[in-house]
């Protein structure tokens, strides 16, 4: 498969690495210039974001959610048979607050209205640490596991391959409106469950409580914290 990556942060420059190591042919973009990659570590050809939609099949978009109203533009010009997946999460602290949002709608459905086509919500709840570390062979015990949620089940079915090939479990969290049981503040958030423990996780979220528990989250975050610290303080406050 042929892939675009809008976005060169932990989440987007990792998976730019995983898809070339295993032989996929992939592009990667800034949306605020070509110039903004120079020093990052990924992999992959790096091309203007215009370029990085041409020829593709996947689009994979890894940025802040706050941009995604900055590229409708290029999204307007990508091919209808494009796959496009989202890895965002909604963290007010740092995207400010989105009054549609903050008022219930779900974020994935608000990416999908921003950019004005389906998406696939994935790659959103491992910690950049676990989806560049984690990956074990099909088969392995305690797999880690990556939930999966979209309308356009031929696509989603696409994108269940495509992480297990990069070495994950996967769950069918449902459609993009039940996108918010892997979301911050929700017990499958960044929580690395296998594939039976994310399932039973994504049937416990809270939709109500879940934004406290990702503020509580936040603030119990201290300097220092190891990667393994952060997965149980997620595990004990997004499970209270």
């Amino acid at each position: 498969m042929r892939f675009g990556i809008i976005g060169a942060g932990p989440i987007g420059s990792i998976i730019s690495k995983k898809l070339v190591k295993i032989g996929y042919d992939v592009k990667i973009a800034d949306a605020r210039g070509i110039e903004r990659l120079e020093g990052k570590e990924f992999a992959g050809t790096p091309v203007r974001v215009e370029d990085v939609i041409k020829n593709i099949e996947v689009l994979i978009i890894s940025l802040p959610i706050k941009a995604m109203p900055s590229i409708r533009d290029i999204i307007n010009q990508v091919g209808e048979e494009v796959i496009i997946v989202d890895t965002s999460n909604y963290y007010p602290f740092r995207d400010g607050k989105i009054e549609e949002i903050e008022n219930g709608m779900v974020e994935s459905v608000w990416v999908s209205n921003q950019l004005g086509r389906p998406i696939i919500k994935a790659f959103n709840n491992l910690l950049a640490h676990t989806l560049e570390n984690g990956g074990t062979p099909e088969g392995t015990s305690g797999r880690i596991a990556i939930a999966i949620a979209g309308n356009d089940l031929s696509q989603k079915q696409v994108i269940l391959d495509l992480v297990n090939e990069l070495g994950f479990d996967t769950v069918d969290s449902g459609s993009l409106s039940d996108s918010w049981k892997q979301q911050p503040g929700t017990p499958a958030y960044c929580t690395e469950l296998t594939k039976d423990e994310l399932t039973k996780a994504l049937k416990k979220a809270n939709k109500e409580k879940a934004p406290l528990l990702r503020d509580k989250a936040i603030e119990s975050y201290q300097p220092g914290y190891s990667h393994k610290d952060i997965v149980n303080l997620n595990r004990e406050i997004y499970n209270s």
